[in-house]
């Protein structure tokens, strides 16, 4: 989606969003190591901060529509995500979106993990 080569060194970041105590979403974005200098330069340094902060408030970045899919186990992210868990659910739903700036993207995948369907309204 994003059009790296094999080769091509990339920025991992995972994280898990969670409600008080509770893991409701794992998230996963991966941003071409070269675009690090260039458009999201300051993702290197985010530590604990949002990134839904950086890339929501910017308003030249864009996002392609929402793509969405159902993972079990031996998926990569599905045993990323689950590891965490006592209990491993049968599936997750994971979305994913690509957000461009300046023609540098970085794709930011979003599994749910089974406590966000106990979440209040």
């Amino acid at each position: 989606m994003m059009g790296l080569r094999a080769s091509e060194l990339a920025m991992v970041r995972e994280v898990y969003l969670y409600c008080d105590s509770t893991p409701v979403v794992f998230a996963h974005s991966v941003v071409a190591h070269k675009d690090l200098r260039g458009a999201w330069r300051g993702l290197s340094g985010l530590g604990n901060k949002s990134l839904g902060t950086v890339l929501f408030t910017n308003p030249r970045i864009k996002r392609t529509p929402l793509e969405f899919k159902k993972i079990s186990r031996g998926h990569f992210l599905y045993d990323r995500a689950c590891a965490c868990l006592p209990e491993k659910p049968h599936y997750l739903w994971a979305r994913r979106s690509l957000f461009t700036l300046h023609e540098q993207s970085i794709l930011v995948t979003e599994v749910f993990l089974p406590a966000i369907l106990d979440l209040p309204l």
